[in-house]
C-alpha cells in the first residue's frame, strides 16, 4: 500500500510538471489553461487523500500484525524432549486391515493392505477423502482398535489425541486431570507440569469443559506430555478444528520444535508444512 501510495504521488509530480512546461510556452488560451490548471488541482487532492488512506492502512495493517505476533509470543509454549533416537523403529503396520464386528460381509473392510513403517522422529501425514478410513488408522496406530487381519507394532510410547480430546474430562480440573493420567504426580508436580504449558497457579484448577478450543488442547498436550516419560510418539486428529489463528501459530511452533515422532491427520497444509511433515500416506 505504502508503494502504492508513493507511486500515485510519483505519477501527480510528473503531470504537474508536463503541464507547467506546456503553459510556459504560452500556445493555449488563458481559459483553457485555467481550466486545466483546476483540474490537476482537482486531481492532485484526490491523489492525495488516496495516498494518505492507503498509507493509513499500511500502519494499521503493520500494527495488526505486531500485535498478532505478540499474541503469538504470549500463547507460545515448549514440547519436552523425547529422547527418542534416529532409526528407532516407532511403527509398522504390515498389510492391515480392518472391519467392524457385525459388518456383512459383503461390504467391503474400512481399511484394507495398509503398510505403513515410521522411524526415528518422523512426521507423516494421513491423507484421504471423508469416509476413507484416516481416523481409524489412527486407532490402530495408537491400539485404541485391533486390526482384523496384518500387524502392528508399536515400538515407543505412543500417545493420541482425537478430534474431541476425550482425554480431558469437561468435569475435572485441569491439575485433576494431569494427576489421572499421572497418578505418582503429588499437586506441587502437577502445578509445575501445568506451568510450563502457561496455565499457572490458579489457571490449573480451571475446569476443562469451561476452556477454549486453543486451550483444550494445550492441556492435553499438558496432560500426555509432560508425565515423567514422555510418549515418543504423538498421534493426533485434526488438531487445528475449533482453533483461532493465534493459537494454531503457538501449536504449530511448539510441535515444529518436539523431538519424537509425529502421525498427523489434518486438512490444513500450511500447519502440515508448519510442523514439518516430511511425507504423506494416502488412503
Amino acid at each position: 500500500a505504502a508503494r502504492e501510495a508513493q507511486a500515485a504521488l510519483e505519477r501527480k509530480a510528473r503531470r504537474d510538471a508536463a503541464g507547467k512546461r506546456f503553459a510556459a510556452k504560452g500556445s493555449e488560451p488563458k481559459i483553457l489553461l485555467g481550466a486545466r490548471a483546476e483540474r490537476a488541482e482537482n486531481t492532485g487532492g484526490k491523489e492525495r487523500r488516496l495516498a494518505e488512506r492507503l498509507q493509513s492502512g499500511a500502519r494499521e495493517a503493520v500494527e495488526s500484525a505486531e500485535k498478532r505476533v505478540e499474541r503469538a509470543r504470549t500463547l507460545g509454549f515448549d514440547l519436552p524432549p523425547t529422547g527418542l533416537p534416529t532409526g528407532r523403529l516407532v511403527l509398522s503396520l504390515e498389510n492391515v486391515a480392518f472391519a467392524w464386528p457385525g459388518r456383512s460381509p459383503m461390504l467391503a473392510p474400512v481399511l484394507e493392505g495398509v503398510n505403513l513403517r515410521l522411524a526415528g522422529p518422523e512426521r507423516v501425514a494421513v491423507r484421504g477423502p471423508n469416509g476413507a478410513g484416516k481416523s481409524t488408522l489412527l486407532n490402530l496406530a495408537a491400539g485404541v482398535l485391533a486390526p482384523t487381519a496384518g500387524t502392528v507394532t508399536r515400538g515407543v510410547p505412543a500417545v493420541m489425541l482425537d478430534q474431541s480430546l476425550a482425554i480431558l474430562r469437561p468435569d475435572e480440573t485441569l491439575r485433576e486431570a494431569f494427576q489421572r493420567l499421572h497418578p505418582a504426580a503429588d499437586r506441587n508436580a502437577a502445578q509445575a507440569a501445568l506451568a510450563r504449558f502457561l496455565f499457572r497457579n490458579s489457571a490449573a484448577d480451571r475446569l476443562a469443559g469451561s476452556l477454549s478450543g486453543g486451550e483444550r488442547l494445550r492441556a492435553a498436550l499438558a496432560c500426555v506430555l509432560a508425565g515423567p516419560t514422555p510418549p515418543q510418539l504423538l498421534i493426533l486428529d485434526e488438531p487445528t478444528n475449533h482453533l483461532d489463528l493465534d493459537s494454531v501459530a503457538a501449536v504449530e511452533a511448539a510441535l515444529a520444535g518436539y523431538d519424537g515422532a509425529l502421525l498427523v491427520v489434518s486438512h490444513d497444509p500450511d500447519f502440515l508444512a508448519g510442523i514439518g511433515v516430511e511425507r504423506e500416506v494416502g488412503l
